[in-house]
C-alpha cells in the first residue's frame, strides 16, 4: 500500500491501542510540531537508566525527535519505535486506517498484492505471506525486504518490512499495521517483537457521535 493520503477520509471513528512490552515506545503525535516532539522525548529520556545507555541520552533525544516528526508525516493512527535498553532505535511500528466510502472493505487475499507495494521501494525475493486470526480479527501478515531509494536517487539500501492488514468486525475499515527496521543482522529478534505486539492490538469501534479517532498503547 502506498500512502494514506491516497485512501478517502476514514468515516468511522476507533481506539487503537496495543499493550507494549518495554521497550516500546509510543511517538504518536497530535499536533506534529518539533516543540511537541522535543517534550515527548524529553519525557521519555528522562525515565531512562542511564547506567545502561551506551550513548550519550542526547544522541537518544535527538534520535527520538528526529524519528517522531518522520513517523508522523503522513499522520498515521499511531506511531511507535522500539528502543533497546543501550538506547539504540531497533524497528519503527505504524498504524493506519483505510476506507473508501460506498466501496466494500477488501478481502485478505485482494488485499494481500498491496500490501507489498511502496511509494519509494520496491519488494524483493519471495514474501513470506500467512493467514491468521488475531484477537482483533481476521488478518494477513506478509514480510519482505525492501530495496528503499535513497535521497536525490543516489543508490539503495536495504529495509526489511512485515505489514499486517487487519479486518476487525463490525468495522469498514481495513487497519494495516507496518513494522520496518534495517538491522538485518537482527532479523529473528525484531519479528518476534512486531508479531508479540501485534497479538496485543485492539481496536474498538467507538460510539456514531465520537468526533476523533483514540490512539494509544501502554509503552516504557
Amino acid at each position: 500500500m502506498t500512502t494514506p493520503d491516497e485512501a478517502a477520509p476514514l468515516a468511522e471513528h476507533f481506539e487503537c491501542r496495543f499493550d507494549f512490552q518495554p521497550g516500546w515506545i509510543d511517538l504518536t503525535l497530535h499536533e506534529v510540531t518539533k516543540a511537541e516532539a522535543k517534550a515527548l522525548a524529553t519525557q521519555v529520556v528522562h525515565s531512562l537508566n542511564p547506567a545502561a545507555l551506551e550513548i550519550e541520552n542526547s544522541a537518544v533525544f535527538d534520535d527520538m525527535v528526529e524519528r517522531a516528526l518522520d513517523l508522523n508525516d503522513d499522520l498515521p493512527t499511531l506511531a511507535a519505535a522500539y528502543y533497546t535498553e543501550s538506547g539504540e532505535a531497533l524497528a519503527n511500528l505504524m498504524v493506519d486506517s483505510y476506507s473508501d466510502e460506498g466501496v466494500e472493505r477488501p478481502t485478505r487475499e485482494e488485499v494481500e498484492p498491496l500490501l507489498l507495494e511502496w511509494a519509494n521501494a520496491e519488494a524483493t525475493g519471495e514474501p513470506q505471506v500467512t493467514y491468521l486470526e488475531l484477537p482483533t480479527g481476521p488478518a494477513v501478515r506478509v514480510q519482505s525486504v525492501l530495496k528503499v531509494k535513497r535521497m536525490f536517487g543516489l543508490g539503495r539500501k536495504l529495509t526489511e518490512f512485515i505489514r499486517y492488514a487487519v479486518f476487525p468486525p463490525g468495522m469498514k475499515s481495513l487497519v494495516v499495521v507496518t513494522i520496518t527496521w534495517e538491522a538485518i543482522a537482527r532479523t529473528e529478534e525484531i519479528t518476534a517483537l512486531a508479531d508479540e505486539a501485534v497479538q496485543t492490538l485492539r481496536v474498538t469501534p467507538l460510539a456514531a457521535g465520537s468526533t476523533e479517532t483514540l490512539t494509544g498503547g501502554d509503552a516504557e
